[in-house]
C-alpha cells in the first residue's frame, strides 16, 4: 500500500540526486582541469628559454579570438535554426 509519505519522499529523491549528481560532476571537472593546467605548466617550464615576440601575442590574441567567435556564430545560428522551425522535416515528408 502506497502512502502519501512515500510518494512525497519518491517524488524528491530524483531531484536530490540530480543535484547531487551535477555537483560531483562540476567537481570533478574543476579538478580535472587543474590537473591538466598543472601538467601543461610544468611541461611548458620545462622547456627552457621559450619567450614569444609581440607579433607572435597578437597572432595567439587573434587566433583565440576568431575561434571564440566562430564558434559561438555557429551555434547561435544552431539555436536560432532550431527555434525558427528550420530543422523539421520538409511538409512532403522527404
Amino acid at each position: 500500500m502506497t502512502t502519501l509519505v512515500n510518494i512525497l519522499a519518491i517524488n524528491r529523491y530524483p531531484d536530490s540526486m540530480a543535484r547531487r549528481s551535477t555537483w560531483i560532476a562540476v567537481a570533478l571537472a574543476i579538478a580535472v582541469l587543474a590537473i591538466v593546467i598543472a601538467v601543461i605548466a610544468s611541461a611548458w617550464s620545462g622547456l627552457g628559454d621559450t619567450g614569444m615576440s609581440a607579433g607572435g601575442w597578437a597572432a595567439l590574441v587573434l587566433g583565440v579570438v576568431v575561434t571564440l567567435a566562430l564558434g559561438i556564430g555557429l551555434m547561435a545560428l544552431v539555436f536560432i535554426s532550431n527555434r525558427r522551425g528550420f530543422d523539421e522535416p520538409g511538409g512532403s515528408g522527404r
